[in-house]
């Protein structure tokens, strides 16, 4: 993939998996799974093979997930289908894809867009962000409030998240409105991208291209985590890191410095 810092694609498009569309597979996966666990044959159909379009698709997983208050599902897809442009479904392609490479427990693309709430809260960020880009901050707070309780990140809908990104597992990410992450970055559990104190303004970490953040990691204030670095799990990262480095300590300092080639996010070794 391209090693370029821009958010969102950089003009990079997901890559085919044997030839086929991401949105293709899934569907031809959906219907194996259906054939297989008939108890999901109606679900299936209703959000995946039957949809009317990919942009359907992600409309109705979303809502199903987040349809948990006196909201109507039909309401909320209606919202999600309504800001799902073509830029951000580029982005939902690329994460497919980052998740079922980089992840040894998703054997397919369906189940990372059926089952894995990393994804869903991911996506569903994807929405809220479009929403408080378009001046609607409270529907954006609502919807970002919600995709927490249900999926456990919390991630202000003002911040920016580049394409091919993978939350993994998901469950206690907190990242804050100011935060940047660039492309092709993948994050586990328990992660915060913080300020520090009551600090006001641009307060927040900037992850850029490529890096790998492990868990528990705490990177806190308006600091730069530099190209294609790893944060080793448990360290708490209060300076700036330089490209192609692991940090690993509280505080975190630097251990290793690594070959140019290599991308933390995608070989997701954990050792330092």
């Amino acid at each position: 993939m391209s090693k370029s810092t821009d958010l969102g694609l950089a003009e990079q498009q997901p890559q085919p998996l044997g030839g086929a569309s991401v949105w293709a597979v899934i569907r031809a996966e959906a219907i194996a799974l259906a054939a297989r666990e008939p108890i999901l044959q109606q679900l299936l159909a209703v959000q995946i093979t039957n949809a009317a379009g990919n942009k359907e698709i992600i409309a109705h997983v979303l809502a199903a997930r987040l349809s948990v208050t006196q909201v109507a599902a039909g309401d909320l897809f209606d919202l999600i289908l309504s800001m799902l442009d073509d830029d951000i479904m580029r982005k939902i392609e690329a994460d497919l894809v980052a998740v079922r490479e980089r992840d040894p427990a998703c054997t397919t693309c369906l189940h990372a867009l059926l089952n894995l709430k990393g994804f869903h809260a991911l996506q569903t960020h994807r929405i809220a962000h479009a929403l408080w880009n378009a001046g609607r901050p409270e529907i954006a707070s609502w919807l970002a409030n919600l995709a927490s309780l249900v999926f456990g990140p919390d991630i202000h809908p003002a911040a920016r998240i580049g394409a091919s990104i993978m939350l993994d597992h998901g469950s206690g990410i907190v990242i804050g409105e100011t935060a940047v992450i660039e492309d092709e970055v993948s994050i586990l559990q328990n992660v915060t991208l913080g300020g520090t104190g009551k600090e006001t303004g641009d307060r927040h970490p900037k992850i850029r291209h490529g890096v790998m953040i492990g868990a528990g990691a705490k990177i806190l204030g308006n600091i730069e985590i530099g190209a294609f670095s790893k944060i080793a799990a448990g360290s708490v990262v209060l300076k700036p890191v330089p490209e192609h480095c692991t940090v690993a300590g509280v505080p975190a300092t630097l251990v290793r410095v690594h070959r140019a080639d290599e991308i933390p996010a995608e070989t997701m070794d954990q050792n330092i």
